[in-house]
This record gives structure tokens, sequence and C-alpha cells, in this order.
């Protein structure tokens, strides 16, 4: 396998299940140095001495957001780890309009704005499918950006679930200032699976160019990939995600 780009990561969603141990092997067969990983993986004991030992850095951690207690602890079990980002669903919003939702969130996350910035770990919210919306109220890139604005947190841009927008490229644009990632994946059209991801190149979403644009743009941080589903079970998890890293080393070469 050839050398990757260093400024890849592997989601640990992609390999849902994987115990610590089996999740390190894969790092070391993919050759990543940056993790992604899930809030409740912080609780594993000896996840900072595996992150020592390999000299792996943590880029981001996942939270399902539900109450500023329990973000104030994910904020500082993601800062003992050196992580650099926590990024959020923001929880549901029951029978709540999504203004009303939008203001309990930013006044609940307010308070963990200091203490994050203290620790040295940005927040931010990602935008997800309107299939999550039990758990979530940002759907689109627009209202991502709308509501981290309001917020004052950062952005994480899922590409696989913003690329059909309008005015993609405007909208990554006013992105850009606050992202805080950017998670890759692809679509092949006309795929009904869900979660209906596949390895970027084999799908239509423009990965490449997007992938210029945000780093002509000057964007600073990493690329995250995050491949689930029927097509990525098919292949293997550890060959889709080692085809994703060859691919996407690829066109971060191009882009320079």
């Amino acid at each position: 396998m050839s050398a990757i780009d260093a400024r890849l990561s592997v989601h640990n969603v992609t390999f849902l299940g994987a115990t610590l141990d089996e999740l390190c092997t894969y790092w070391e067969a993919l050759g990543v140095t940056r993790l992604s990983v899930i809030d409740t993986q912080l609780q594993e004991l000896r996840l900072a001495d595996v992150i020592d030992a390999h000299g792996f850095t943590v880029e981001t951690v996942y939270h399902l957001f539900s109450s500023t207690d329990g973000l104030r602890r994910v904020i500082d079990a993601a800062a003992a780890i050196g992580a650099r980002a926590v990024y959020m669903l923001t929880g549901g919003r029951g029978g709540a309009a999504w203004e009303e939702a939008a203001d309990a969130f930013c006044t609940a996350v307010q308070p963990c704005r200091t203490d994050a910035r203290g620790a040295g770990v940005t927040l931010a919210i990602e935008n997800a499918s309107p299939l999550y919306a039990d758990i979530h109220i940002a759907h689109t890139l627009r209202d991502t950006i709308e509501l981290a604005e309001m917020a004052d947190i950062g952005v994480c841009v899922d590409l696989f679930h913003c690329w059909t927008e309008a005015h993609l490229p405007v909208l990554i644009e006013r992105a850009l200032p606050r992202t805080a990632m950017i998670q890759l994946s692809d679509y092949v059209l006309g795929d009904r699976a869900l979660p209906g991801r596949a390895v970027p190149g084999d799908g239509a979403i423009p990965v490449e160019q997007v992938v210029a644009q945000v780093l002509a743009g000057g964007y600073p941080h990493g690329f995250d990939l995050e491949l689930i589903g029927p097509r990525i079970e098919r292949e293997g998890r550890l060959q889709a995600a080692r085809r994703a890293c060859e691919t996407v080393s690829a066109m971060l070469e191009r882009a320079g």
C-alpha cells in the first residue's frame, strides 16, 4: 500500500463494534496517524496509552448532545487525550419549531464554549440526514451554518449529506472560516440502500472539486473518511477504507 496523506483519518464508525485492539490493528494497517473517535470510546482506559505509544493524534470526537453537563464531561475527556474538536448532533426538537429548538440548543451549549476554549477544544455541529430528526435539527449545510453562527461554534461538513444542495461552493465558502472537519464519502446514483455510502471516487459526489476548493480557501485541518453501509460491508470495511485512503491521498496530491 502506498503511503497515505497525513491529513486523513478514518472515522471509527467505519469499524463500529471493533475492540480497541482491533481498531489499533486497522489504524496501523491503513497507516493513519490521525484518529476520529466516538465519545463512548473515551471511557476506554487504555486509549490514552495507545495514542501515546503509537504517536496518534485525535482529530475529532463525536458527541450526541443531550445536556450541558454531559458535554462538559466529554470536553474534559477529549482534552485529556489531546483531541482537537468535539462535533455534535444537537438533540431533537420534539414538537418545537426549528427556531425555538435552535435557541434552546444555543442556550444550553453557551456555558460550554468557555470550557472548551480553555481546554483547547473546538466545538462544532455537523449536517446530518433528516432521518435523524429525532436526535438532530441541522440537516442542510445552510441550516447547519446558521445554527453554528447563532451558537458561535464550528461546523463539521459531511459532504455525503449536502452535496446536492444548491450553490454548494458558496455555502462551503461561507462555512470555511468555522469549519473544524470535512467528512468524505461518495454516493452511487440510484443506490436506495441506507446508509448508501461508497468509497470516494466510486460515485457522483464532486469530492475532488470540494477538496480543491477548501484547500485553495486555506482550510487548515484534515479530512475524515466516514464509510458505512451495504457497499462498504460487501467490499470489506478494511479494504474499503484502504482504497478510500489511497484515492483521497491522490486527490490531495493533485490539489497540492
